[in-house]
């Protein structure tokens, strides 16, 4: 679990940076980047509720 928190957390600030990136710094692919990642986020953050239900049947 402690695994997957770290990988969920890097890739936040990978969006982070990219969004920034994109709204401050008008970098174009940068919000292709952005938009990958929140596809990436949304998967691990599936992969985490279905992780925490399993731990909290225990």
């Amino acid at each position: 679990m402690k695994d997957l928190l770290g990988k969920i957390h890097a890739e936040i600030e990978t969006f982070k940076t990219e969004a920034e990136s994109l709204t401050e710094k008008g970098v174009k692919a940068a919000g292709a980047r952005a938009r990958k990642s929140t596809l990436e986020i949304e998967k691990l953050l599936k992969e985490f509720r279905k992780v925490s239900i399993e731990e909290s049947k225990k």
